[in-house]
């Protein structure tokens, strides 16, 4: 029988691979830059840290990977994480609760189960929370990492999306639906359902019209947001704080030059979100996104912490990312051609030059020299070595190791020196 792939899953080639580590690398870079540290949660937890918090519904639960997890004579259902952010939740409660702020960021796979296996069933992202401050200025911090390392990636065709739970949950909590129904209206509208509200009996007429104006809004500037806000501001007091919260923040953005949408339906997956909420189009494709969820850990246990976040999906980035924006390969390599009875010095020599910071290789008989500045021939025999710089068109007889260092060396010297 012939081996096939998983449906859903993938794999990443080498040149898709150099791609990931590009992106690995350069989204780790700068979390360290804006001062936060490295976790790594477990890939299974327990299907009840995820039910609890409402991320999994029941109509949800077949969208996951869970089984029992057998242990004697009872067990507890676990789960392949859906989520990456709940887990780091979990982290801080068991970990850093009541030592202040803390700025923390991870590299994970996620897991989520689609029918027709056409869809992505895992998904590598890198995630970043900031746990402990509630303020504008933490949401701002987040998007603008996001939007940083998109641009140092060299990708700029991105748009920012611009929503904000708040809004839709203060008004959803005045028009007299039970808890079920609200929580049904909400991912609905986030799902972009606008007809939502013509199915939607209130006993305030005048909500199910403002509500109706925020599904409405779009656009690209704060003006329209104060527009709304001077339409409801008397008769609709519950607004202020979210809509003030919402304009504060962009029109920071529009001060520091960054552009965004504002489409408050664009929330689909955010259903934990208390606040705003932003995401990162690339044409249809959603490579990121994250924002403010100040009742999850509240609802773990872990006390009145506020907190955002935000992740970005590293298997769409890599279909993103140019081959010129990638690092260029290495001139310093050497393919090593060891003769029969010189191998333990091929062996030996390999090892040398690596610890200086080369590649070197040992050739298998059908390797082509071709990517390689340096080929270097060792034989049992005087002068021992043949040490051919393509570059320079040069070949040279040299009898040690050391002199082959050595020479290695003063190319990169009169390198240095012209530079």
């Amino acid at each position: 029988m012939r081996g096939q792939r998983c449906k859903g899953f993938r794999d990443l080639s080498p040149e898709e691979m150099a791609k990931y580590r590009r992106i690995d690398q350069a989204f780790s870079q700068s979390c360290r830059g804006w001062g936060y540290r490295e976790i790594k949660t477990p890939t299974l937890e327990y299907l009840h840290l995820f039910t609890a918090t409402g991320t999994l519904t029941p109509s949800m639960l077949n969208k996951v990977y869970s089984f029992l997890d057998w242990d004697g004579w009872s067990g507890q259902r676990v789960v392949l994480k859906p989520d990456g952010t709940i887990p780091v939740a979990r982290f801080y409660i068991d970990n850093l609760a009541g030592k202040g702020l803390a700025r923390l960021f991870y590299t994970t796979r996620i897991f989520g189960f689609e029918d027709t296996g056409k869809e992505a069933r895992e998904r590598w992202q890198g995630g970043v929370e900031l746990i402990g401050v509630s303020s504008p200025l933490a949401d701002i911090e987040l998007m603008v990492m996001s939007l940083e390392l998109l641009k140092s990636l060299g990708i700029n065709n991105f748009e920012l999306r611009l929503s904000h739970a708040g809004l839709i949950k203060s008004l959803l909590s005045e028009m007299k639906l039970s808890p079920e129904e609200q929580a049904r209206v909400f991912d609905q509208i986030l799902d972009g359902d606008t007809e939502v509200l013509a199915r939607i009996k209130s006993e305030k007429p005048r909500l199910s019209k403002a509500l109706k104006a925020l599904l409405e809004l779009k656009g690209e500037s704060s003006g329209i947001l104060k527009n709304v806000k001077a339409l409801f501001n008397h008769s609709l007091p519950e607004l202020e704080a979210p809509i003030d919260n919402l304009i504060s923040v962009v029109e920071q953005l529009e001060a520091m030059g960054y552009r965004y949408k504002i489409d408050i339906t664009s929330g689909k997956g955010f259903e934990y979100y208390t606040g705003l909420i932003f995401q990162l189009f690339v044409g249809d494709t959603k490579i990121g996104g994250g924002g403010r969820y100040d009742d999850l850990i509240p609802l773990m246990g872990g006390g009145d912490v506020p907190a955002s976040g935000f992740a970005l999906y590293f298997d769409y980035l890599v279909d993103l990312l140019d081959k010129a924006a990638l690092p260029q390969a290495p001139s310093r390599g050497v393919l090593i051609k060891a003769g029969p009875g010189a191998v333990k010095t091929g062996f030996d020599i390999a090892a040398r030059i690596r610890d200086k910071g080369y590649i070197a290789e040992l050739e298998h008989g059908e390797q082509s020299p071709s990517g390689f500045r340096w080929q270097l021939e060792i034989n049992d025999k005087k002068p021992g070595f043949v040490l051919t710089d393509k570059v320079k068109h040069q070949t040279l007889e040299l009898d040690s190791a050391d002199k082959v260092l050595m020479r290695l060396g003063e190319v990169d010297d009169n390198q240095d020196s012209t530079a």
